[in-house]
């Protein structure tokens, strides 16, 4: 087998590995009825996608007028406690993700997850997907500590580590994988078929692919 260009692959997780938004949506609108908000429909959930769990529901909360932080606080305890429990309902691998990461593994690549969704929550449904195993190193939004989630560059930097260094390209839906993955010097692919906050080819990535099965041949191009 020819040599591959990359040592280490990193992945963002929703919009680009799985398709969440069902089951963050129905957290999030666990959360709005308690706080006496409408519900929002499945399908715009999707475009609530991007930054983590608090951000998805502080934009739903100020699409309806917002509310004092300190309940919006308690929202967020109980749309977390609800999420822990329903997070892998719905939730499913995009078309291909098993297959491309077995070639990956095949070819010899270490990969990794860099999510902005807490550790747990992530480990929990890879593992109930049966793709944990996969993966050298699973990051959350919360592994790094206070600040340092993307758009930061330090959880790449910590997948590079974990991954036995060398060259790693990471592979993201949103223009917070993108300013990451350019701040810690890495290349990165954009999954334009994902929860993108604008169209994929806009995200400032070195390529796109709008579907996993053209990852691999992307990755052997860049």
């Amino acid at each position: 087998m020819t040599a591959f260009p990359f040592d280490i692959v990193g992945f963002d997780l929703d919009g680009t590995l799985l398709e969440t938004h069902r089951d963050l949506g129905a957290a999030v609108n666990h959360a709005l009825g308690l706080g006496g908000f409408a519900p929002v429909p499945a399908d715009h959930a999707s475009d609530l996608i991007g930054g983590g769990a608090k951000i998805m529901l502080q934009k739903a909360v100020d699409e309806q007028g917002g509310m004092p932080e300190e309940e919006f606080r308690r929202l967020y305890k109980e749309m977390l406690a609800y999420y822990a429990e329903h997070n892998a309902v719905h939730t499913r691998p995009y078309p291909y993700a098993a297959e491309v990461l077995a070639e990956l593994d095949a070819r010899g690549v270490a990969l990794t997850v860099v999510t902005n969704k807490f550790e747990s929550f992530a480990r929990s449904i890879l593992g109930t997907l049966g793709l944990a195993d996969h993966f050298v190193a699973i990051i959350g939004g919360d592994t790094m500590g206070k600040g340092r989630a993307k758009p930061a560059p330090d959880p790449i930097f910590e997948a590079q580590k974990r991954g036995g260094g060398g060259n790693l390209v990471f592979v993201g839906d949103s223009s917070y994988d993108v300013i990451a993955a350019r701040a810690a010097g890495v290349p990165v692919v954009a999954a334009a078929y994902g929860y993108c906050d604008k169209p994929g080819p806009e995200l400032g990535a070195d390529t796109h692919i709008d579907s996993l099965d053209q990852l691999v041949a992307a990755l052997e191009r860049l």
